[in-house]
């Protein structure tokens, strides 16, 4: 079992590749509680098409079939795995973005039972056509129910803009016509591929001792015998870095106009520091222009155009990246022309007291959420399948600098890199 410390931060991280390919990290935390266990693949709603374990040829699996199969896994011949959870008064759960797929649950005792049993209910699947057809129905009620949200609309309305080919414009819970598709052979192709211990990650942080739970779950999955599997093998078409559709608007039962400017970045190819690096001077970029105490945030304000939904936020993710600024307002034109203009003169807006203000503020942010145990487990996995290391953060941020905040901003900040879409209401005459 590897050692790695984190003198900085007071933190040592247990680390282990076990036979099989499964790489365990157990971060134990004293005085703690409760302890959370988080099982994830990287495999989420962006991997459509990819190469079968065990086949030559690529095949096209139909949108939303990540979630889909997140939602089946807790379904087994004997009952519901949460259930099981409950009995040992452990809080389950789990989720699927659009690179990863992970299933969690925190608890306060019976800690190594309800691990095996997050271990034991992800490697045994079962899925027959009757269970998936009875599925099918629950997720096209929730998919219907994201459709009405004009929040969730806005968000994936600016992502369609941008994207021409990359599944990422495509909604993680796929429509109601591709799910329809979707067949148990499907799910087993899905899983035998992505589910495999090589192509996945057990995260336990709490208090915890770490050579008992390292040898607890190396027994697990010594029980259990998995056949050796090849690099997986993903195909995404070529993206274009200018955005698919300058503007869009649509008509939504809402009280005030919502709209999104979208920015697509050109930078997607980088991994480990590199991008951690690249990732956190954005984040700063962002928060100088446009955060509270930032001259846009208050001529808006003072103005009437935003409110408290006004939000900005940068993705990036392997093979694709973007930045969401915008809000609900009485007025999206004169608020896109503002979001823009700092956008496109951000060279002389970012200075370096905003900028060292903001990295202290975020290395205060970054350490208090160090003593929240869910925040590291939802993270942890994330930077790790990025090649990243959450407690590299902080000395990342140490090093930005304004000419690495100014470059790192240039990514995101062309014009054919730029979109906008808004939700706009439903006038009386039209209801």
């Amino acid at each position: 079992m590897e050692t790695i410390e984190f003198q900085q931060l007071d933190e040592t991280l247990y680390y282990k590749k076990l036979a099989n390919g499964l790489d365990v990290y157990i971060l134990p935390k004293k005085g703690f509680s409760k302890t959370f266990v988080t099982f994830t693949t990287k495999y989420g709603s962006v991997d459509r098409t990819f190469t079968p374990i065990g086949e030559k040829e690529p095949i096209t699996v139909p949108d939303g079939i990540a979630h889909f199969l997140e939602h089946k896994m807790f379904e087994k011949e004997e009952g519901d795995v949460f259930q099981k959870f409950s009995e040992r008064g452990a809080s389950a759960n789990a989720f699927t973005s659009f690179t990863r797929t992970a299933y969690l649950f925190s608890a306060t005792d019976h800690i190594f039972e309800n691990t095996e049993t997050l271990l034991d209910f992800v490697q045994e699947p079962y899925f027959t056509e009757k269970t998936v057809e009875k599925e099918k129905g629950i997720i096209g009620q929730e998919i219907t129910m994201y459709d009405d949200q004009p929040d969730w609309r806005l968000y994936f309305g600016a992502i369609e803009n941008m994207y021409h080919n990359h599944p990422v414009k495509i909604d993680i819970a796929g429509t109601i016509e591709s799910i329809d598709q979707i067949t148990a052979e499907h799910l087993y192709t899905c899983y035998n591929t992505f589910y495999h211990p090589s192509n996945m990650l057990l995260f336990i942080v709490g208090n915890v001792d770490p050579k008992e739970m390292m040898a607890f779950i190396e027994d697990n999955q010594n029980k259990k015998s998995f056949k050796e599997a090849p690099e997986i093998q993903r195909y995404f078409d070529e993206e274009p870095l200018a955005v698919a559709i300058k503007e869009r608007e649509i008509k939504m039962d809402v009280q005030q106009p919502k709209v999104y400017v979208g920015l697509k970045a050109k930078e997607t190819n980088l991994s480990g520091e590199e991008m951690l690096k690249h990732e956190l001077a954005i984040q700063i970029g962002l928060e100088n222009l446009f955060g509270r105490a930032s001259e846009f945030y208050t001529d808006v304000y003072d103005n009437g155009l935003i409110d408290e939904s006004f939000a900005y936020d940068f993705t990036l993710e392997k093979g694709f990246g973007f930045a969401l600024i915008g809000s609900d307002t009485p007025n999206p034109d004169a608020l896109v022309e503002k979001i823009l203009n700092t956008v496109n003169h951000a060279e002389q807006m970012l200075n370096v007291e905003s900028i060292e203000r903001i990295k202290r503020k975020k290395i205060g942010f970054f350490l208090r959420a160090l003593n929240s145990l869910e925040y590291i487990a939802n993270q942890f996995t994330r930077y790790k399948f990025n090649d990243m290391n959450l407690f590299d953060v902080v000395p990342v941020i140490e090093k930005i600098t304004l000419e690495d905040v100014k470059e790192a901003f240039q990514s995101i900040q062309g014009e054919s890199q730029q979109t906008i879409f808004k939700i706009l209401p439903i006038s009386r005459n039209q209801q």
